[in-house]
């Protein structure tokens, strides 16, 4: 387990080595002024620690004072940070707002980055795109438990009844009958329809023969009636038969037919409202409704199932689909330019079109923190470096000390 490094360290570091370096050059500056006339080289480095002394108060109270009021004493023009807060707030948002969050800087940057190349080669890696199918799947049962069911089918009735009212039925079906005319199906119907009704009167000859005795009168001798069945019987037969050649006077009539239905399908708005008021009315069924409550049900139901199992065929297709996906990407170099595009000018339209609403956000944060915690997050992150500016101070300061020093003795 890897132990978390304080952030304040090495500011505290960097501020106990410039005080240490302050104090060194007040306890050299004391000890070289004590002994300043027993040598020459004495008094330089007595000049070197009292330039250096000063270089370190002047730098330690410049830097104190941005953050805090020095030694706790409410002197004027100090705790800069924390009496200008809001100030800063506003300036620091103006600033990333009109430098940073601009069309050519954002353009250029995101120029630099491809999406599509990175996120293709992340995902061609089957444990991340087995991560990803995995996240995107168990998110499914989160979502259906926001939905709630009559919600959905109320949706899925309305959405089904939006759709079907927008189709025009009857030219539909004026089209689909066209298709089996021209294909010679409705002669196929005919044929079937003739042999249906050869069967019937081949099946049913004893109850015709009943009916013809039962309604015939009762003077008439049974030979007549069965005379008459049979004559009857061969007469029907023949009629069939008639009917069934290719060139039978039914027949044609029956062409007339189908073509004058697919005629007025195409044409009679009173067809058309039939169909419709049929349509709506099947629509508005309860068994209708219940089916679509029950396909919603069952659907559910499957996803849920299928999602909670470790074996989740759900998770498996969207893991393959994402790595087809990625292979058909990393072979298609003109696909992943025209999607970085996309993307480039996505994101930047986005950040530019917001950046207004970015810069106010920097500013509401910043404006919402008290001074001494503006301070602290400032001196934070550019305390350390500021430590640097005493700690040249003091060697600067004391190597001007030894020049002017060296200057007098000279003059």
């Amino acid at each position: 387990m890897t132990a978390q490094v304080d952030p304040l360290a090495p500011l505290m570091l960097m501020r106990r080595i410039a005080t240490g370096l302050l104090l060194l050059m007040a306890l050299l500056f004391v000890v070289a002024t004590h002994f300043e006339h027993s040598a020459t080289w004495v008094g330089f480095l007595r000049a070197f620690a009292e330039a250096a002394l000063v270089g370190a108060l002047a730098d330690w109270f410049a830097v104190t004072a941005l953050f805090r009021h020095p030694l706790g004493l409410p002197i004027p023009h100090t705790a800069i940070i924390q009496k200008n807060k809001d100030r800063i707030g506003a300036s620091v948002a103006r600033f990333l707002e009109h430098n940073f969050m601009t069309r050519e800087v954002v353009t250029n940057e995101f120029a630099q980055i491809d999406f599509a190349g990175v996120a293709v080669a992340w995902l061609q890696r089957p444990e991340h795109s087995r991560a990803v199918a995995r996240q995107l799947t168990d998110a499914v049962p989160s979502m259906l438990r926001l939905i709630e069911d009559d919600e959905v089918s109320r949706f899925l009735h309305g959405r089904v009844e939006r759709l079907l009212a927008q189709v025009r039925f009857a030219p539909l079906c004026a089209d689909v009958l066209a298709i089996l005319v021209a294909d010679g199906w409705h002669q196929a119907l005919f044929d079937h329809l003739l042999e249906l009704v050869a069967k019937a009167l081949d099946d049913n000859q004893a109850y015709i023969r009943q009916k013809i005795h039962d309604n015939s009168p009762r003077w008439i001798p049974r030979a007549l009636d069965e005379k008459f069945f049979f004559r009857l019987l061969d007469g029907l037969d023949d009629v069939i038969a008639e009917m069934k050649q290719a060139d039978s006077t039914w027949r044609a009539r029956f062409q007339e037919a189908a073509d004058a239905l697919v005629q007025r399908l195409r044409e009679s708005p009173e067809y058309e409202q039939k169909i419709a008021a049929l349509v709506a009315t099947a629509v508005h069924h309860p068994v209708f409704v219940g089916y679509v409550d029950a396909l919603w049900q069952e659907t559910r139901a499957r996803l849920l199932r299928d999602v909670l199992s470790d074996q989740s065929r759900l998770a498996l297709r969207t893991e393959q689909a994402l790595l087809a996906l990625c292979t058909a990407l990393a072979g298609a170099p003109a696909v992943q330019q025209r999607l970085n595009d996309w993307l480039r000018d996505f994101a930047a339209d986005a950040i530019v079109r917001r950046r207004g609403a970015i810069a106010a956000l920097v500013e509401r944060v910043i404006n919402q923190w008290d001074g001494e915690t503006v301070a602290q997050k400032f001196e934070l992150y550019i305390g350390k470096d500021l430590q640097f500016i005493r700690i040249n101070g003091t060697l600067v300061g004391g190597a001007v000390g030894v020049a002017l020093h060296l200057i007098a003795r000279v003059l």
